[in-house]
């Protein structure tokens, strides 16, 4: 059954992690349907090079933000709130992943991998929330991906902290559903941007090379595509990707044979 596009005028959107990739193409995707963005990411050239490339770039915003300095996310929340007034839509969608295996990794950057995947989501959602609570709306997505549901190798630390975002917003989505808040985690499998090429490796050093599964993956744009059709649907969970997602269902019924294929599969 097909649903209405739901309009994003005079909405306020706040995309994390948006100067590449998926949060890239939802900041296009978001601004072609109406809405006013915040666009958030470390680096503010690459954030004025989305925001130009969205329409209406005139009435967006970029605000540089590292989430790994947790004392910064209540100001920066405190700025967009005083500024645009509301956030309507906060999307968590800033990460790092890993290539390395359990034995050979520093301690420090399984830390920084929780820190940015985990504690930055949970407490760039704790600093808007209140807000959302008191107007009794508001939209909170959260791009996790298919290892939030299992794990696999050389990606222990990744894994790690997107289970970890399933079991915060699980929770939070049955706390704020009486409120009128809507939460939706969205589990890509191989999606084609620079993500592997960022990849953590055992001694924090990047990977510096494009995965093959990574470069074979779907286009950020189809995947944005994607997202917005689950709001439109208000769905609670949605998964995207290619063949790679059968492996959530061999997880949810031969956990012994996914086991198994684990072992020796390839993936990266």
């Amino acid at each position: 059954m097909s649903v209405e596009p739901r309009s994003y005028q005079d909405k306020v959107v706040w995309v994390t992690g948006a100067s590449s990739g998926i949060g890239a193409a939802l900041a296009r995707a978001f601004a072609a349907r109406g809405a006013t963005l915040v666009l958030s990411a470390r680096r503010r050239d690459r954030l004025d090079a989305v925001r130009s490339a969205c329409a209406h770039a005139e009435r967006h915003r970029s605000l540089p933000l590292d989430l790994t300095e947790a004392a910064a996310i209540p100001a920066a929340a405190d700025s967009v709130l005083r500024q645009q007034g509301q956030v309507d839509i906060l999307v968590n969608n800033s990460g790092i992943t890993q290539r390395s295996l359990v034995k050979d990794t520093r301690l420090e950057v399984d830390r920084r991998i929780m820190e940015t995947n985990y504690f930055g989501a949970v407490a760039l959602t704790k600093a808007v929330l209140p807000s959302m609570l008191a107007r009794r709306s508001g939209d909170i997505v959260v791009i996790s991906s298919l290892v939030g549901h299992f794990s696999t190798p050389l990606r222990s630390a990744y894994a790690a902290s997107k289970h970890a975002l399933h079991g915060f917003y699980d929770a939070l989505r049955a706390e704020v559903y009486a409120d009128g808040l809507h939460v939706m985690l969205v589990c890509p499998g191989f999606v084609r941007t620079e993500i592997s090429l960022h990849a953590l490796t055992a001694d924090g050093s990047p990977q510096a090379s494009m995965d093959a599964g990574q470069a074979g993956g779907l286009a950020p744009e189809k995947c944005a595509v994607q997202v917005l059709a689950g709001l439109d649907r208000h769905r609670d969970e949605i998964v995207i990707g290619g063949k790679e997602t059968r492996y959530l269902l061999l997880h949810r019924f031969f956990p012994g044979l996914f086991r198994r294929a684990m072992r020796t599969f390839k993936v990266t």
